[in-house]
């Protein structure tokens, strides 16, 4: 059985689903972003954040692994005026389960580019993926890390909605282990739509960049139907503050295999970090060491979540 709670015939085990037994504290970001020291190209897109709260608007699943505090509209959207982003990808947290809400409300109101990745029961209805993918809803988040993130029993479930959704032009986002079930990870990358993966695949940088399971990582990236996210590196760093440069090697790699796959984001407000929270503008500053070239910089902060959520 994996780790993530899969067993060979890719039902999920109950005794193993989830790692975070308990309600996690979860500090808020740094109040005082600051800008990064190079220049954002023009349209660039933050692929991933979240938004929290007020909970008694918008409450939380009962079986969630952390209670975050409010993360606002208005913040998130001041969050960028520094960082000099244009337009947002709102990712629904494992937090808020199926409910969506605070992403679905947040996209009715007028305002500046916005999509979303919602996550959604096997059971959903035609009408309401239609509605969502009206509002601009461009994929499904399925989280295999955190509690109540998987809705789905079997593997073969979440396939058949993959089906569902591929007329849409959807994608399946998952957050999962790349290097912890190579198995696993080349049957999710035979689903009948695209994949993008969170936090550079969540791998330990400790690991480095020539472990078996990351290099198959790698060669499904380059078949072209996988994308990944340039985020949360504060969750595989061995260090406690900026620059994580134990990450470079694995974001390296990563963007010299497909740099037109790859796409990045804040993962603001950072839910449950578990090291000293890091400032905004030294998170993106990394990707300046991480892609010295500024015009492979504005592919993956512009043409690439372009083209992935159909801005």
């Amino acid at each position: 059985m994996s780790e993530d709670g899969f067993g060979s015939s890719g039902v999920r085990h109950p005794s193993s689903v989830i790692r975070h037994m308990t309600d996690l504290p979860c500090p808020p970001p740094d109040p005082n972003p600051r800008t990064p020291h190079f220049a954002m190209p023009a349209g660039a897109v933050d692929s991933h954040a979240h938004l929290f709260g007020p909970a008694h608007t918008y409450p939380y699943a009962d079986k969630r692994g952390y209670t975050p505090p409010d993360a606002s509209v208005a913040a998130y959207d001041a969050l960028h005026r520094t960082l000099g982003v244009a337009r947002g990808v709102l990712t629904q947290p494992s937090v808020h389960g199926t409910d969506n809400r605070l992403i679905l409300d947040t996209l009715r109101t007028p305002g500046r580019p916005l999509r979303a990745v919602v996550a959604v029961e096997a059971t959903v209805s035609e009408r309401a993926l239609a509605e969502m993918n009206g509002l601009g809803a461009r994929g499904i988040r399925v989280n295999l890390v955190d509690k109540g993130g998987m809705p789905y029993d079997s593997l073969d479930a979440l396939e058949r909605l993959a089906r569902r959704i591929a007329p849409l032009g959807w994608h399946v986002e998952l957050l999962v282990h790349v290097h912890e079930d190579p198995a696993l990870m080349r049957r999710l990358g035979r689903l009948p739509v695209d994949i993008c993966v969170g936090h550079l695949g969540y791998m330990p940088a400790a690991l480095g960049p020539d472990h078996p399971g990351f290099r198959e990582f790698l060669a499904l990236l380059r078949d072209g139907r996988c994308w990944v996210k340039l985020s949360g590196s504060y969750r595989i760093t061995g260090m406690t503050t900026t620059p994580y440069t134990d990450v470079a090697p694995l974001a390296r790699a990563l963007v010299a295999a497909r740099p037109d796959r790859i796409v990045w984001g804040t993962d603001w407000p950072h839910p449950i970090v578990k090291i000293p929270m890091p400032n905004d503008g030294a998170l993106l500053d990394q990707l300046a060491d991480w892609v010295p070239d500024a015009a492979t910089r504005t592919r993956i902060l512009v043409d690439n979540p372009a083209q992935l959520y159909g801005f």
